[in-house]
């Protein structure tokens, strides 16, 4: 028992922290497009019976998987991370 205690007095620290959160988040992140790829994507059959089928002619539920509600929302957006640093360096303010 003197081992368990020894581990967590070396790794569970509060300066360990955010490395466990941002550990957390990552395999979250995995984990979450994983199960979203399993059981939306169209070209993945899990099922043995869906897999004898070949290659099926299905367009709309293509479409459905590769326009989803995260891409709807950023569809019309610039693609900028920081727009507002963006644009004080590109237009800077003029003194006089």
């Amino acid at each position: 028992m003197a081992s368990a205690g020894a581990w967590s007095k070396r790794w569970i620290r509060p300066e360990v922290y955010p490395l466990f959160a941002a550990t957390g988040v990552a395999v979250s992140i995995c984990a979450m497009q994983l199960i979203r790829n399993i059981t939306t994507n169209p070209e993945v059959r899990v099922i043995k019976e869906k897999r004898a089928a070949g290659i099926l002619e299905n367009f709309d539920e293509g479409k459905r998987y590769s326009q989803h509600g995260f891409r709807k929302f950023i569809d019309g957006k610039r693609p900028e991370i920081m727009p507002a640093v963006n644009s004080f360096f590109a237009d800077p303010p003029k003194y006089d």
